[in-house]
């Protein structure tokens, strides 16, 4: 079978790739196509829609997979149709549920799908007077295609009018601001769910959470993607059950009793908030970079998937999927997705092995002899799976760090709120145990127990003496182990004979937090605290630090329950957001 993908991304890359794996497959063709993907498909390097059917047609062109959106909204796929030529993907007018947001929602609202209120607009001063009734933050679309970054977040109204200028007027995403649809603000964590669908039947692909802002935490503007994972832990198993019923089963109906079925992929973008899933919008393919992923976990045929939707016998198959998690990191150029430079070279690429595990797709590339350079925006997708979340997105890292070009960016947080939803640790065990020698060292341990709070660590505090209470304080220690506790804290001024006497006893790792309980300032304890005989080790942090031996204490747990370790490295980054966007004071 010869096959067509049509699109120029990482996407298209990673469709490429497992087509190339199945028997059915006798060449790859794809267009316009980029250099990274001319290693695995001829590359076309084509847009326009007649040319790309004539080549079609003298290619041999069996079967024509639609990756990027704009060609099936702009009527490829019946042009191909008419060629006698198999698609997998929507007709043109199915293809609105992309292609017109107005008509999604207002498909939505027809078939009581869950979403969020709405209105639609094609002059500014009803947008402007409608927007004045809803209190922000305010969620303003361009109804059309805007390449992923039509979407605008307002936090006050001033903004949310200057968005409607920009869009509406200053045609900032062209014709696909003619109307724009303004939106209730979703609470909630977000999640993607897919769907091959032959227009009666469907199944359903492993969740995934893409990460749209440019910046970690969710900052900055919007982009196409800058990274997912899969399976997303938000997405359990009773959401997973109402997005089928409440959302999945009527859009499929709906479309076709309407009389426009939707034959394809077809996504469905999620706001999840208390396990109730409600519609953010539809997209009409692949998510990219969800399709580099969910390529990497599918077990079975695609050519086999793609053909089965395209003659309307998907119920006739059985969809497999590796018991695997996936992660994908985008490398993007400095800038984007702003403007930024083209043309540099990639180091470091050829310093990764890909393999089944383990794969770079290329979404903005163009090849310059042996190397690559880089040609677009979000420029590649480094693409991993593993036995678990943690595994895949360390195997990612490790070789998104061995590649650079100047400017080269990327988000360090992909997977965070997956990995702090993964509870690894057993239920009712207790990770801390802070011992405090007096009472009045409360406001010490108030510093780490905020901490603690902050970054979900379950901790137990109690006032014991090593001298007046030295049985109680035993007892403590020596139960700490059986409760789950794996890291003890001591605060303690003075002498500060609290942290050695605990380490004595325990096999766990001890913080001591030396308190300013004299006139040496804590310098006393600090010293007893850090002067331990051979033997008895004691970790020590500054005097008064209870926040550091918190942190340190998490950092211990990451160790062994990875869940911690995205606490902490939340914590971090948050951390150094607040230095780079804090504004010093300029001397006049």
């Amino acid at each position: 079978m010869n096959i067509l993908i049509v699109g120029a991304g990482g996407r298209e890359h990673a469709l490429a790739w497992k087509c190339s794996q199945s028997p059915r497959t006798t060449s790859i063709h794809v267009t316009p196509g980029n250099g990274g993907i001319e290693g695995v498909a001829k590359c076309w390097y084509l847009t326009d829609h007649s040319e790309i059917v004539k080549k079609a047609g003298e290619e041999g062109i069996d079967l024509v997979i639609m990756g990027q959106e704009d060609y099936p909204v702009n009527g490829l796929t019946e042009l191909m149709e008419a060629a006698n030529i198999k698609v997998f993907g929507p007709s043109q007018i199915a293809a609105r549920l992309e292609g017109s947001k107005a008509f999604a929602k207002e498909f939505m609202k027809r078939k009581g799908i869950p979403s969020a209120d709405f209105g639609v607009f094609e002059d500014i001063e009803s947008a402007r007077s409608h927007l004045r009734s809803l209190q922000p933050p305010f969620v303003i679309k361009a109804s059309g295609l805007a390449a992923g970054k039509g979407v605008l977040i307002c936090q006050d109204l001033e903004s949310a009018e200057k968005a409607l200028l920009e869009i509406m007027e200053e045609k900032a995403f062209g014709s696909a601001g003619d109307q724009v649809v303004i939106e209730q603000f979703l609470e909630g964590e977000e999640a993607s769910w897919f769907v091959f669908t032959d227009g009666k039947n469907f199944a359903s692909l492993p969740s995934l959470q893409d990460h749209k802002r440019q910046l970690e935490l969710d900052q900055g503007l919007n982009t196409g993607g800058m990274g997912c994972y899969a399976p997303a832990p938000v997405v359990t198993g009773e959401v997973e059950k109402k997005v089928t019923e409440e959302i999945v089963k009527p859009t499929l109906q709906g479309m076709a009793e309407e009389g426009y079925p939707f034959k394809g992929i077809l996504y469905i973008g999620l706001m999840i908030d208390r396990g109730q899933p409600r519609v953010v919008e539809y997209n009409i393919r692949f998510g990219d970079p969800e399709c580099q992923p969910l390529m990497m976990l599918l077990e079975s045929d695609l050519v086999e998937i793609i053909e089965a939707v395209a003659d309307e016998r998907l119920d006739q198959i059985q969809v497999k999927w590796k018991p695997k998690s996936a992660a994908t990191v985008i490398l993007a150029s400095g800038g984007y997705p702003g403007s930024y430079e083209k043309g540099f070279t990639i180091q470091g690429l050829e310093e990764v092995e890909q393999n089944d595990e383990l794969m770079i797709f290329h979404a903005g590339t163009k090849r310059d002899g042996n190397r690559f350079q880089t040609a677009g925006g979000r420029v590649l997708a480094v693409s991993a799976i593993a036995e678990n979340l943690q595994a895949a997105l360390d195997k990612a890292y490790e070789s998104a760090d061995r590649i650079n070009w100047p400017g080269m960016q990327y988000r360090r947080d992909i997977g965070i709120k997956g990995l702090k939803r993964i509870r690894t640790r057993p239920d009712g065990d207790i990770q801390v145990g802070i011992v405090l020698g007096s009472a009045s060292d409360m406001k010490i341990a108030t510093k780490a127990t905020k901490i603690f709070k902050q970054l979900d660590v379950d901790y137990e505090l109690i006032v014991s003496s090593a001298h007046r209470t030295p049985e109680r304080t035993r007892q403590f220690i020596h139960e700490a182990p059986g409760r789950g506790m794996r890291v003890i804290i001591a605060i303690a001024g003075m002498a500060a004979h609290l942290p050695g006497v605990i380490a004595s006893e325990t096999h766990l790792p001890v913080i001591g937090v030396p308190v300013d309980a004299s006139a040496c300032n804590g310098q006393d304890a600090l010293l007893s605290i850090a002067q331990m005989p051979p033997g008895i080790p004691v970790a020590t942090v500054g005097i008064d630090r209870g926040d550091n031996a918190a942190l340190l204490a998490v950092q211990i747990l990451s160790l062994i329950y990875p869940e911690f370790k995205a606490h902490h490295l939340e914590y971090r980054l948050a951390m150094q957001q607040k230095v780079v966007n804090s504004q010093p004071q300029v001397a006049p």
